[in-house]
Order: C-alpha cells, then sequence, then structure tokens
C-alpha cells in the first residue's frame, strides 16, 4: 500500500522508459516522489511518465544519451528547473554484450558502448548531480549493479568489466560523500524477466524470475533511507536477506565486507 512515504522528494531515474527503470519511477511516484524520466526514447519515457503522473505524482521526461555528458547536464538541469533539486538518483540505464562469446570475438565497437553507457553514463550523472547534493548536505545515489560484478564470466566481458569497475567506483567515493551525508548503495536486482535479460542465451531456458515489483520495493526501501547504513556497500536483492544485512551493518563497515578487495594468498603475500 501506497504511503505517501516519499513525497516532496524529487528522484532521477535513467532508462525509465522500460524495464526495471520504469517500474522503479512508478513505485517511487506511487510513494509521492516527483520524478524525472531520462532515456533515449521519447515515446516509451512518455509512456512511463504517464503512469507515473496516473499515480498522483509530478514528473517530467527528458530524452537524453547517458554516456554524451553535454546531454546528461542538460537533462539534470531540465529536471531540476522543473521538479527542483534532486534526492536520489537512480542509475539504471544499461546494455549487456550483444552475444555470448569470448573477448578475441567480440565486436570492439559495442563492447565499448556498453562499458561506456554501464560506466561513463553513471560517472556522467554523478558528475552533473553530487555537486547539488553536497551543497544541500544529503542526498542518495542508487546504483543498480550485478552479480556478474563480483565474478568473472568469459562471455560477457563488456558487461562483467563495467559492473565492477560500478562498484569499485562506489567504493572510492563513498567515504568523501558520507562527509556530506550522501548515501551511495549498489544494488543487484538478480535475474528479472526484462527485454535485456530475454536477450541473454544463459537465460533462454529460465523458467523461474526473480520478482520486479520486490526489486521496486527494495529501491524505495532506498530512497526511504532504510540501507543508509550500508553506505558505500553491495546488496543483491535476489539473494540476501535485508534485515539480516540491515541488522549486520556495524559488522560489515568495520569488517570492510561487501566490496571488492584483492585476496591475498596468506600471510605471506605482501598484499595481505
Amino acid at each position: 500500500m501506497a504511503t505517501g512515504s516519499l513525497t516532496g522528494q524529487v528522484g532521477l531515474v535513467t532508462g525509465a522508459g522500460r524495464g526495471i527503470g520504469r517500474e522503479i519511477a512508478i513505485g517511487l511516484a506511487a510513494e509521492g516522489m516527483s520524478v524525472g524520466l531520462v532515456g533515449r526514447t521519447h515515446d516509451t519515457l512518455i509512456t512511463t511518465l504517464r503512469e507515473c503522473v496516473r499515480r498522483g505524482a509530478r514528473g517530467v521526461a527528458v530524452t537524453a544519451d547517458v554516456t554524451r555528458p553535454g546531454a546528461v547536464r542538460e537533462a539534470v538541469r531540465a529536471v531540476e528547473r522543473d521538479l527542483g533539486p534532486v534526492d536520489l538518483l537512480v542509475n539504471n540505464a544499461g546494455q549487456v554484450d550483444r552475444s555470448e562469446v569470448p573477448l578475441w570475438e567480440t565486436d570492439p565497437n559495442q563492447w565499448w558502448q556498453v562499458v561506456e553507457t554501464n560506466l561513463r553514463g553513471p560517472y556522467n550523472l554523478l558528475r552533473a548531480v553530487l555537486p547539488g547534493m553536497v551543497a544541500r548536505g544529503r542526498g542518495r545515489v542508487l546504483n543498480l549493479n550485478s552479480g556478474f560484478a563480483l565474478r568473472p564470466d568469459g562471455h560477457y566481458t563488456a558487461y562483467a568489466t563495467s559492473k565492477g569497475a560500478l562498484l569499485q567506483l562506489s567504493d572510492n567515493i563513498a567515504d568523501s560523500l558520507a562527509e556530506h551525508h550522501v548515501v551511495v548503495l549498489d544494488i543487484s536486482p538478480g535475474a528479472v524477466a526484462t527485454d535485456m535479460t530475454a536477450g541473454m542465451p544463459m537465460f533462454a531456458e529460465m523458467k523461474e524470475w526473480g520478482s520486479i515489483p520486490y526489486v521496486v520495493a527494495v529501491a524505495v526501501d532506498a530512497a526511504r533511507g532504510r540501507f543508509d547504513a550500508l553506505h558505500g556497500r553491495f546488496i543483491h536483492a535476489g539473494r540476501d536477506n535485508l534485515e539480516t544485512l540491515v541488522a549486520q551493518a556495524d559488522k560489515i563497515r568495520t569488517g570492510d565486507a561487501r566490496t571488492l578487495r584483492l585476496r591475498p594468498y596468506g600471510p605471506q603475500d605482501p598484499m595481505a
């Protein structure tokens, strides 16, 4: 049941025209959050916008390619001009390798396009949105990440590499953002049925998908601040017991857990 818990706040969601981005935007709108919708396709953004407005929220749709810094700056300006300062940034826009092949058989242009969308895109949004959040001393960033960031995968090298880099980016900025009361989280939705996953051969025989409504509920809870104590950490919505994670937040921080680290081979390893 919607509670209006996010009324008075402004969210900006990339890749909001379809898939998880669309559903998160609608979920935030149902809780009263004004939503700035950013994506490359005008028609799908307008469809999402109509659904957000139907739930009583204010919204604006802005067409932009997240890999282009100038376009991103203009999109952020448009959202803040029409709705107000951004309280929540959801970096959702992403691409995946077009085919399951080893690195030496990939299309170089498409490989880099995936990396640019999944890493440069979030950077461009962070660069445009964070100055305002830091100046105001508040804000939240939600990066849609993936379990691919944590394990090697020889068939989706662009996607896995870019998601690992995104997780490392969050880790690198977490301490400096904490000084300004800005929270960053990386959340993996797990395997959920979207246009992107439907085109991945590894999921061709998938019968039981994760719940998109549950992922939306997790994103809404993140916007409410439920996971602020896990600042800078990785959450797997499809696998984690979130109550346990929150309860263990102090231990996770002091133990430097839920972050990417080089594992030493033993106490004699110089990297230990």
